[in-house]
């Protein structure tokens, strides 16, 4: 039997570097959709071929996400394989511990060079203390 199913989305405002707000968000804003209660139902209402689409599009952002977990954790092509190429669709994945290193290192390459020359003061200031 077909039930309802609410959705809100909106968009956030945006921010600059220094947190001035540089957009407005919007929304929020709900719709309400008609879905199935099982998978079966879903077939039913809305064709296999949409259902089927649908979670392997949903699989795909997953397993995504896991791969840059891998690759941030250093991982190379042939390990990411054999880690996650045997997933099953609905079934967690062990996480990827993130080398906290070259989380740094890949932070440190994303700032700016403002906030590149802050990472490096502070971490000379450390390495004084020690």
């Amino acid at each position: 039997m077909p039930e309802k199913l609410s959705i809100t989305a909106q968009i956030p405002a945006k921010k600059d570097a220094e947190g001035k707000v540089i957009s407005q968000g919007l929304g929020p804003a709900t719709i309400v959709v008609e879905t199935g209660k099982t998978a079966e139902e879903m077939i039913k209402l809305f064709g296999d071929e949409a259902v089927a689409t649908n979670a392997n599009a949903n699989w795909v952002v997953t397993i995504q996400g896991n791969v840059r977990a891998r690759l941030k954790k250093g991982e190379n092509q042939d390990q990411i394989q054999a880690g996650l190429g045997g997933a099953k669709m609905g079934v967690a994945q062990k996480g990827a511990k993130v080398d906290p290193i070259q989380a740094y290192l890949a932070t440190f390459q994303s700032a700016t060079p403002a906030e590149q020359q802050k990472m490096m003061a502070d971490l000379q200031k450390r390495a004084a203390k020690a």
